[in-house]
């Protein structure tokens, strides 16, 4: 971070901060960005506080502060009084500053979801099937926005930032894992989602493969405390992964860093196999179906499995393995922090899962290597649809590590 004044730019109107695109004039200039970003990371901030972390003039932060106010961004705290001089008075994010739309597009259902500038929860749709066909899921996509957006006033309709996908890269590909018919799925090869989707907005949108959304998730509404670089996983129908970098979600010069479902990991036989072939969620549907068990619990109520029993044992001895290789493997080149790992699956299994997951990094051989911490994502479930969420939220109001001195 520069030291001393950074140029203020000039400031719009609240209303042209949202429904005017992602060009330069109708995003958050630096300072204001590192503000707000500093705030949803700290809670709440002074302005004397601001100052001390960022090195910018007391009269710089009192003007971005009284702009962020005006633009309903930040909500005045109630004042702290010291034993000398004026009162401290601490900002706080305001929830009603913006809202954001996320939607998963998964190989079991689609969610749409809509959140407010905290992060909070206000309004989610999910459609369940048992494979995405182009056409069935965007027209979700547009009843599903109408009804969102029913729900909020006119002045909240103005404060919708943009739209976030969150959906596999080249899903056409897993047709045949999927059990989907190759015609269907052959029709996401030549449809540009992001095209038509925006066709029916006013407001940005955003496009991420799915598990890097889920991470993204992670590092903004999670609680990831001051966790700079960690390897994430998230399990559902397919597991798959990010990484996040000195503080900021890494994706790569294609966008796909961090595609760990991808990584070799020992088969039964000891030949590699992919991890996306042992600790997908599809797996245990697939070892489920074939004892003539109904498995499509595992899509429609991700809170709750009810007893599954010894196929979820050996589902979750197989998948443990296998993460702990991969997290052993990845941690030879980089040296991360933690491993976080989570999913579509209910709070109980994931925890047994993580410590699954630490009995068998016992078994590997770390010589020469820090193991990272293993340790249970906080966002849960819904992870990919609020990381969609996260992309026009963090794409126009926020930067990356916040962590100065």
């Amino acid at each position: 971070m520069q030291s001393g004044d950074l140029r203020h730019g000039s400031r719009e109107l609240g209303e042209s901060r949202f429904h005017h695109g992602t060009n330069q004039s109708g995003m958050r200039d630096h300072n204001e960005r590192l503000v707000l970003s500093l705030v949803r990371r700290h809670g709440s901030l002074a302005k004397s506080d601001i100052a001390r972390m960022t090195r910018l003039s007391a009269q710089t932060v009192s003007v971005i502060m009284r702009e962020l106010e005006d633009d309903g961004l930040l909500v005045r705290e109630e004042p702290v009084r010291g034993k000398i001089g004026q009162p401290s008075i601490p900002m706080s994010l305001n929830p009603e500053g913006a809202y954001f739309l996320g939607l998963k597009i998964g190989r079991r259902s689609a969610e749409l979801v809509l959140i407010d500038f905290l992060g909070n929860v206000r309004a989610m749709l999910q459609h369940s099937y048992h494979f995405p066909a182009p056409e069935e899921t965007i027209e979700f996509v547009k009843s599903g926005i109408a009804e969102l957006r029913a729900s909020l006033d006119e002045e909240q309709h103005k404060r919708i930032a943009g739209l976030g996908i969150a959906m596999p890269f080249e899903l056409w590909n897993w047709a045949e894992t999927a059990g989907a018919p190759r015609e269907i799925m052959d029709q996401w090869r030549h449809l540009d989602i992001r095209e038509r989707i925006g066709q029916q907005c006013e407001f940005p949108v955003y496009l991420q493969n799915d598990a890097t959304s889920a991470c993204g998730a992670e590092l903004v509404f999670g609680q990831s405390g001051p966790l700079r670089d960690f390897i994430y996983f998230y399990i559902g129908a397919f597991a798959g992964g990010g990484l996040v970098l000195n503080g900021r979600l890494y994706t790569g010069p294609s966008g796909n860093a961090g595609a760990l479902g991808s990584m070799p990991v020992p088969g039964p036989d000891g030949r590699p196999i992919q991890l996306i072939d042992v600790a997908s969620i599809a797996i245990l549907e697939r070892s489920l179906n074939g004892k003539g068990i109904d498995a499509s619990h595992l899509w429609t109520s991700p809170e709750d499995w009810g007893d599954i029993g010894p196929d979820l044992d050996l589902w979750m001895s197989t998948a443990a393995d296998a993460l702990a290789y991969a997290i052993v493997s990845a941690s030879a080149v980089i040296d991360f922090e933690a491993a976080i790992i989570d999913g579509w699956m209910p709070a109980p299994v994931r925890k047994r899962l993580v410590e699954a997951v630490k009995t068998s990094l016992q078994n590997v051989d770390v010589e020469g290597l820090t193991v990272p911490l293993v340790r249970e994502g906080t966002v849960g479930i819904h992870a990919r649809a609020l990381g969609g969420a996260s992309l026009p939220l963090s794409e126009r109001f926020l930067i990356g590590d916040t962590r100065l001195s």
